[in-house]
């Protein structure tokens, strides 16, 4: 790559990219045309970078740009048949390219086929509030009068390239072109002055709209929908938070995000609001993440099944309408963006990021609606258009290139002690699995603070991991301590912290656990007990009494919480003596003392009394786990799972 050409390219794209106002994440790209040698020929050819498929301009890398011969990519021109034809022409694009890089993306054509090295594609928030406007034409020429031009929806690809590439050829000292319902396009002789063209228009868009305006877009706030004070609104949201996310996760978990933001809860409280949900979202990119429209609970809580339902509904009703025989089969119709007035918003992916970002592009979507309410009236995208965008054949095959989602992708899981030893091994290999994962300590660095022997902590925490992700699938219980002492030197105190830690810690931990997978639909509590809740070994009464109440609250849980989908189920290691936090802390020397060995042999001498002679490592423990909450043990519940290399003693009869 020409190394100055792709620098000036990467800093640009940062600087656009760093403001969400000025393009969304992974929405936009830039580009430059520069010269290369043609690793087949040796000859100098033309070339063009630009940012490929599915990248994201703030955190651009010069391996997420294409790379295409700029003859061969215009010469496609001439290849071109139309409109209705205009989808073969991505394969043609892509065998442009000069080497391997980032796949070339649906706006290629637009950046190659106009002349001036430098072009910009973003999806600024005032620039769209034009472009989603009823007088979305008239409204350009008002603000930047024949500087930038006006060009109707067309959905991305090459027609819309053709177009702009002629309105750029017919007038002369033309920065940027307005597209309709989508965005702006920007170009310039320089790296600095494409992006001043593209900063100074958005500006002008934002001053545009600021001074002709009006005051309270939205209209007034309504009775009964203004924001709860943070306190209320935040124990609220952790109370609904489950429920909402089993209306996202009817066909597969999705994560949640929440957000409180004073942009969302204004919008949420004004006389506009549920007109303006209604029409859904605008810009491909929006529309793509936020689905149609969002699900509005504006109701009582007892209304949401049948307006969830009601939305299921609406959006078959919707693929039905619009639905060709060549059409990829619907997709999911539960949302990925539910509304709560007074409470804020609840946005959903399959990873913590994508549902962040899901809620990114509804902000962004109602700064658009504000600024073309302000100035118009908001008329988005008709739906045969955004359907065609949903369902085109080249977003399906977006998405049929995406790797297989992992066992756990969309559940949440959340394990104490998880710090270090057998909890650290646990989270890793959950996360390993595509779970999100809380790691949960009373340590530093714990990703949430839980003293497990400590109610109110629970539920603290249980309310901060919520509020994260909107629900937790998967608890492990985990946390734990050892003391090992004859029993007249067993203090009341031993006795009590251990059982503080482990049997009662256990039971709180589950019992909040419960009360969030309840109405989200379901979940998996794991216990971390002990073969020494069967097998009874000398000078260890507290711990090994503590491991036996987990062992039978597994049991009595088990029983008690399947009519709710949610399945008990425990690991019995032995004694995990490497990476473990608890050996390490003096329960090592004091077992190594019980059985006359060397502290250092301890690993091998638990391994020598097992059928098997091989020693308990924390990622056999983390195995077994995964294994009972991976999907392949669905019907398994009651169980506890023994990882000890075979120990008789400790067989469950």
């Amino acid at each position: 790559m020409a190394s100055d050409a792709v620098d000036e390219l990467l800093a640009r794209s940062h600087v656009l990219g760093a403001d969400k106002r000025v393009t969304n994440y992974g929405g936009g790209n830039t580009s430059c045309k520069t010269t290369l040698e043609d690793p087949l020929t040796g000859d100098t050819v033309d070339v063009m970078h630009v940012k490929g498929s599915g990248g994201d301009l703030g955190t651009l890398a010069a391996e997420g740009l294409a790379t295409l011969r700029l003859r061969e990519l215009r010469g496609l021109r001439e290849r071109y048949r139309g409109a209705d034809d205009e989808d073969e022409m991505v394969g043609l694009i892509e065998m442009c390219c000069l080497s391997a890089g980032a796949a070339p993306s649906i706006d290629t054509a637009m950046h190659g086929l106009l002349a001036p090295p430098h072009v910009d594609h973003l999806h600024p928030d005032a620039v769209i509030a034009l472009a989603a406007s009823t007088d979305g034409e008239p409204l350009t020429k008002e603000c930047f009068g024949d500087t930038v031009a006006w060009v109707p929806w067309r959905r991305p690809g090459f027609e819309l390239a053709v177009e702009i590439e002629a309105l750029y050829a017919s007038r002369q000292g033309l920065r940027g072109v307005v597209l309709g319902g989508h965005g702006l396009t920007t170009w310039g002789a320089t790296s600095d002055e494409c992006q001043r063209a593209s900063l100074e228009v958005i500006a002008q868009a934002e001053a545009f709209i600021a001074s002709r305006g009006k005051p309270e877009p939205f209209g007034a706030v309504v009775g009964g929908r203004e924001p709860l004070p943070v306190d209320e609104r935040r124990r609220v949201a952790a109370d609904i938070a489950s429920t909402i996310r089993r209306f996202a996760s009817t066909e597969r978990w999705m994560v949640g995000h929440y957000d409180d933001s004073d942009a969302v809860l204004d919008f949420l409280a004004r006389d506009a609001a549920p007109r303006l949900v209604a029409l859904g979202t605008s810009c491909p990119d929006h529309f793509i993440r936020t689905r149609v429209r969002p699900l509005l609970l504006d109701g009582s809580r007892d209304e949401w099944p049948a307006l969830h339902a009601h939305y299921r509904d609406e959006y078959a009703a919707y693929y039905a309408r619009h639905a060709t025989p060549a059409s990829p089969p619907m997709r999911s119709a539960d949302p990925t963006v539910v509304l709560v007035p007074g409470v804020g918003m609840f946005s959903f992916g399959p990873t913590p990021d994508e549902a962040r970002v899901t809620g990114e592009f509804y902000v962004n979507a109602i700064n658009v609606m504000r600024g073309a309410e302000a100035v118009s009236t908001y008329a988005p995208v008709p739906e045969d258009e955004k359907f065609r965008v949903e369902y085109w054949a080249l977003e399906e095959a977006k998405l049929q290139r995406r790797p297989k989602p992992k066992a756990l992708t969309g559940r949440v899981a959340l394990v104490t002690g998880a710090a270090s030893g057998i909890g650290k091994a646990i989270a890793e290999r959950l996360a390993d699995e595509g779970a999100t994962v809380i790691v949960s300590d009373i340590a530093e660095g714990a990703d949430v603070r839980i003293d497990v022997s400590d109610a109110a902590s629970i539920t603290a925490g249980f309310t901060e991991a919520v509020l994260r992700h909107c629900g937790v699938d998967i608890v492990v219980n985990n946390a734990g301590l050892s003391i090992s002492k004859p029993l007249d030197e067993t203090a009341e105190d031993d006795w009590d912290v251990q059982h503080d830690v482990m049997a009662r810690g256990s039971f709180l931990v589950s019992q909040a656990a419960a009360r969030v997978m309840t109405p989200q639909g379901g979940g998996d509590i794991v216990y971390v007990v002990s073969k020494n809740a069967v097998f009874a070994g000398p000078n260890n009464v507290a711990y090994s009494s503590a491991k036996a109440s987990q062992a039978h609250q597994v049991r009595l849980l088990a029983a008690e919480l399947g009519e709710h989908g949610i399945r008990v189920n425990g690991v019995n290691p032995d004694g995990v003596v490497q990476g473990s936090g608890i050996f390490a802390g003096g329960w090592g020397a004091e077992r190594a003392k019980v059985y006359g060995v060397a502290e250092e042999d301890l690993g091998k001498y638990y391994a020598s009394r097992t059928l098997l002679k091989q020693e308990v490592l924390p990622s056999h423990v983390a195995a077994a786990v995964f294994a009972l909450v991976g999907g392949d043990l669905p019907l398994t519940t009651g169980t506890l799972v023994p990882v000890d290399g075979g120990v008789p003693q400790a067989f469950l009869r």
